[in-house]
């Protein structure tokens, strides 16, 4: 019997609107236009903060959204000067900063299209992008990436490289202090063709190519319009309420889909935006910020949870938190009922709240008027920490190829354990074997230069995302695995890796686990602990603390199976882990194995551990015979 098919969709009439109160100008996607918006919002909000940065003295550098115009359009009639057309591709390559959003803007008001690069690429990453978009002007933070962009455009790389390309023409190099020398030219020449090009700007104009991370082979550029933003912004507006008092930190970098729409949107509604150049001291900008909006990949989420357990280092501590987490928990499970939290509960939280929940609340910045988790799955355990907190910690989905959003939530309207509800104005459908299908009016326009792998993925009209999930009879999306994820055992039962890994990394002590088991008759897992999960077992076990040699000791490899075994022993039977790999530090994004947006490169990484999968894999066979 043929699956049932079941599409939902959102509007205005499955969920009552919410009260706009914003200034920010209402926007008609048909129209819509990145350097208009930007426009518009300069004249809404001339006197406003619109950038903000932490200098090394540790003094603010912020400027107004008027001031932040005139570099845009200053930026847009150098490039007109230097011959950039429209449609011409610019690339920025550089961690967050001010500089990044204003060569972006700049580039869009000139009617240029944007690509961006992952700041921790390498050369040859860089190559590819930069070859295969044909990208004139490379705008770079400084040396090093210059360095980088120098050795990818080499004849020796750029030339013969195998994927089909070769430099047309050279690239322009910028770096940041070069784009402000740019700024100082006057151009004033230039300044009506800049005019006539903002003007004529259209919704369905390529606004950017994001290449995307390549969990498995070649990246490929994804299209994205300047319509396809309008139609994501219109869907933030219909669930959140932004002001322009309220103000977020750009952590995520900028060449991910995510930061990058939830940038514009910041700029669309009059909001400040902290913009955080160094990823490693996020930690130490979030209290200094104190930002009121946020959204992070899970990672982010983790390791503030990690760090607080931590923390509460002896029995004492670990049972105050556990009793205020505890009071905290109960007291907001009985808000998201609509209910009072018991007398009992309430007479409790004050003192939980000024011991460990308020602090918790500090890690992250403060209070927040939203706080979002995409990119990846969060577990619920983070969501019950954050909520026990007193913040709502909710999730999004989406692809670089849906826009990227695609599901969303409101702080009125959540389920925790979900990653919200279909946005408005689009459709979600589940086909045949669960893979979540999606169309709408944020959906790419294709791959740039790739029209087989377009066909590929939108098959009549519908994107189809290789993700596996549900929709729940209340609308709320639940992602389960990738397709492409999915293990068959040897035995034809299938298992979503991603239940299972989750359940592993509940433990504090792993820093990446991917479970293995295709064609296999039971899973096994590769699994990485962490610096201070080193120290952890060290201690446990009475070893020395070097990591090299406990991730080759018999004694770790039998404490983590017996931890792997105790973790998944809840779950049925052919989800258990029945073995382990131990990798000391080799799960890294710099060899390759995880991608710049967190994702792991499974297929990378089994083949990696190749040897010591088989290995395992025939020491388990000999134990059941013997």
């Amino acid at each position: 019997m043929a699956a049932v098919q079941k599409t939902i969709v959102f509007t205005s009439n499955n969920l009552a609107p919410i009260r706009r109160t914003s200034p920010a100008a209402v926007i008609d996607e048909s129209t819509f236009h990145l350097a208009r918006m930007i426009a518009d919002s300069a004249e809404r909000f001339a006197d406003r903060p619109a950038t903000r940065v932490e200098g090394p003295d540790g003094q603010w550098t912020t400027t107004s959204y008027a001031g932040f115009h005139r570099q845009i359009l200053a930026f847009a009639r150098a490039l007109v000067a230097r011959g950039i057309q429209p449609g011409d591709r610019i690339a920025i390559f550089a961690n967050n900063h001010p500089e990044w959003s204003l060569a972006d803007l700049g580039a869009l008001s000139a009617g240029a299209v944007v690509v961006p690069v992952f700041a921790a690429s390498t050369a040859e990453q860089v190559r590819h992008i930069l070859v295969d978009s044909g990208s004139r002007m490379v705008v770079v933070a400084g040396q090093r990436e210059a360095e980088i962009v120098a050795e990818a455009m080499t004849p020796s790389t750029s030339q013969g490289n195998g994927d089909g390309g070769s430099v047309a023409e050279p690239v322009e190099v910028v770096t940041f202090d070069g784009l402000w020398r740019m700024l100082e030219e006057e151009n004033r020449d230039q300044a009506d063709e800049v005019a006539r090009r903002i003007e004529a700007g259209r919704s369905e104009d390529v606004a950017t190519i994001v290449y995307t991370s390549g969990t498995t082979g070649v990246s490929k550029g994804v299209m994205l319009a300047h319509g396809g933003f309008g139609n994501q912004m219109v869907a933030i507006d219909a669930c959140w309420d932004f002001q322009p008092t309220d103000h977020s930190v750009c952590f995520l970098p900028l060449a991910h889909s995510l930061e990058r729409l939830w940038t514009f949107h910041l700029f669309h509604c009059g909001c400040m935006n902290t913009y955080s150049p160094n990823p490693k001291k996020i930690g130490e900008l979030l209290p200094k910020a104190r930002p009121t909006l946020l959204v992070s990949v899970p990672m982010l989420f983790e390791k503030v949870m990690t760090g607080a357990k931590e923390q509460a280092s002896s029995p004492v501590a670990r049972g105050v938190m556990d009793w205020a987490l505890r009071v905290g928990g109960q007291c907001q499970r009985a808000h998201r009922k609509g209910k009072e939290p018991a007398a009992y509960w309430r007479a409790q939280l004050p003192l939980a709240d000024k011991l460990v929940l308020s602090k918790i609340r500090h890690a992250v910045g403060g209070n927040k008027t939203l706080m979002v988790s995409g990119g990846a799955p969060l577990r619920r355990e983070v969501e019950e920490f954050f909520s026990a907190a007193g913040i709502l910690l909710g999730q999004g989905y989406g692809l670089t190829e849906s826009g990227p959003m695609m599901t969303i939530y409101r702080n009125d309207h959540y389920k925790l354990g979900t990653v919200g509800f279909v946005i408005k104005g689009s459709q979600i459908r589940i086909a045949d074997g669960g893979e979540i299908l999606v169309r709408g009016g944020s959906v790419m326009k294709g791959y740039w230069k790739n029209p087989e792998a377009t066909a590929e993925a939108i098959r009549d009209g519908w994107l189809h995302t290789g993700d596996v999930g549900h929709v729940d009879p209340d609308g709320f999306v639940s992602i389960t695995d990738r397709l492409k994820d999915i293990i068959v055992t040897a035995n034809g039962k299938n298992v979503a890796p991603q239940a299972v890994e989750a359940a592993l990394m509940a433990d504090p002590v792993f820093e990446q686990a991917i479970v293995v088991g295709d064609a296999r008759p039971c899973l096994v897992a590769v699994l990485q602990p962490s610096r201070d999960g080193w120290t952890t077992l060290a201690t446990e076990l009475g070893l020395s603390d070097d990591p090299t040699a406990l991730a080759v000791d018999p004694a770790v490899r039998e404490a983590l199976t017996r931890r792997a075994a105790d973790l998944t022993s809840g779950l049925a039977h052919h989800e258990q882990v029945r073995g382990v790999v131990v990798a000391h530090d080799r799960i890294t994004m710099a060899n390759g194995m995880v991608t710049a947006t967190m994702k792991l490169r499974r297929r990378t990484i089994e083949r990696a551990f190749a040897g010591q999968i088989d290995q395992l894999y025939k020491d388990l066979h000999g134990r059941r015979r013997g």
